[in-house]
């Protein structure tokens, strides 16, 4: 389990004394605790490792985000900081499908559904997350589907 493997690697990043990755840790699994507090009064729990994933995508993104917003503001010693929280955060995460890989589901989608203009991107972009959301990076997909449908 992903969150097994997070409690882990704080433990042997304590053993090492490495503050910065032992950091990153942290805010992981408070990330975690507070989604779990979240989901106390939910009626259907989501499968663990689907939550941890869930947790660390929206963590990277955050990560992305802000690397961007320190880069243009001219700050590279936070933007530092954020990439290597941001490796930390990506060590965790399910492999990522290749750009080649994800343009075949979608082809494979569109044949299967049906689709054919953009009005039905909805549909796919909903079948590729329900199918591959934690192999994929949704933002980059959905510009993949409606390029796939356009043409």
């Amino acid at each position: 389990m992903i969150r097994d493997t997070i409690k882990a690697a704080q433990i042997s990043a304590m053993k090492a004394g490495d503050k910065p990755r032992l950091n990153a840790v942290r805010l992981i699994l408070a990330k975690l605790k507070d989604r779990d507090i979240e989901l106390r009064t939910a009626s259907a729990m989501p499968d663990d490792d689907q939550l941890a994933v869930d947790v660390l995508q929206k963590m990277a993104k955050q990560r992305r985000e802000s690397i961007a917003l320190y880069e243009t503001g001219g700050r590279q010693e936070l933007a530092d900081i954020e990439h290597g929280e941001l490796a930390v955060i990506e060590e965790f995460l399910p492999a990522r499908l290749s750009e080649d890989q994800v343009r075949a589901i979608i082809t494979a989608l569109i044949a299967e559904t049906g689709a054919t203009s953009v009005k039905d991107m909805g549909k796919i972009v909903g079948a590729l997350k329900a199918r591959h959301g934690t192999e994929i990076d949704m933002g980059a997909a959905s510009g993949l589907v409606k390029a796939a449908l356009s043409a």
